[in-house]
């Protein structure tokens, strides 16, 4: 239950008020904003509240229980802080979205209504649909350990623990040409094809600074390589940007164990039995079920 001041609450009462809603939008790379459905910026909490910026909000659902509530977050491209390129290269994800109601004649006078997490985010031409979520969803979340044949860990997470930017397990280069979703590059060492297939790659110039995309595939013919990526980014990529090219792992146990000598952090259950041990049945020619191993 929402606590307001007397002031406040007087002002709710009467029959015309003079309140608006900002949000304060902070993304995980510790950048704030302010957006509001005023039309004259708002400053408070240390954070100015942008008007005319196109940016309005849903009614938000919620519920007794555990069920997420869900609201939703709408607006056009239209402030120079919105940017489709921070939207495309996932800048937005998972960002903390608080809903004030504020009275535009004295801010002191304003209500936190709620907290939520930006989800799913839809783009149009002009214009974008952010998903925002309350606290509850994070009890959707898969918990724990995964029971799987291949590995559950990321190539170089706290779990793994290999280091990427080890020697012979990741490049920097600058790109040479972008012609038909493949980039082409000049790498200081001759790797395998395929090594950087499944890691990653991230600007570390450009108009895409600091953002990281999953290679798709990698072709190497000497020094110079071809790499494609699964999503493109949000700005264009330009001859001269520079990135960082890191290993991928197809995360087998032998790529473990041959490819980065890991294989006492392999966060998999290799001898799990699959489903063909599970609908097998009895057969003279084939090794005994008892409840031992398979692999004696």
């Amino acid at each position: 239950m929402l606590s307001l001041s007397p002031s406040m609450q007087a002002k709710l009462d009467q029959r015309a008020t003079t309140f608006c809603h900002c949000w304060r939008v902070a993304r995980n790379d510790a950048t704030a904003m302010g957006f509001t459905d005023h039309d004259r910026d708002l400053t408070f909490n240390g954070v100015t509240f942008r008007a005319n910026t196109g940016l309005s909000a849903s009614q938000l659902e919620s519920g007794v229980g555990f069920a997420p509530g869900t609201g939703e977050a709408a607006g056009a491209l239209s402030d120079e802080s919105l940017t489709e390129a921070d939207l495309l290269n996932g800048l937005y994800d998972g960002a903390s979205v608080e809903t004030w109601l504020v009275d535009w004649t004295n801010v002191i006078d304003r209500a936190l209504l709620d907290i939520a997490t930006i989800g799913e985010i839809r783009r149009g031409e002009m214009a974008f649909a952010a998903e925002l979520r309350s606290s509850a969803h994070l009890f959707d979340q898969q918990q724990g350990r995964a029971f799987q044949r291949s590995c559950s860990a990321n190539l170089g997470d706290a779990r793994c623990g290999f280091d990427v930017m080890a020697p012979g397990f990741h490049a920097t280069s600058v790109i040479a040409a972008f012609v038909g979703g493949a980039i082409d590059m000049d790498l200081s060492e001759t790797f395998d094809s395929g090594f950087f297939a499944g890691g990653a790659l991230t600007f570390t110039s450009g108009v895409n600074e600091n953002a990281r995309f999953t290679i798709k595939s990698h072709r190497q013919t000497n020094l110079r390589a071809t790499v494609t990526l699964w999503t493109p980014p949000g700005g264009a990529i330009l001859a001269g940007d520079a990135v960082l090219l890191t290993a991928g792992c197809d995360k087998s146990p032998t790529a473990c164990r041959l490819t980065f000598d890991n294989i006492v952090n392999f966060r998999g259950f290799p001898h799990m039995p699959g489903n063909d041990r599970i609908i097998a049945y009895p057969s003279a020619l084939a090794p005994a079920m008892d409840g031992g191993s398979f692999f004696r």
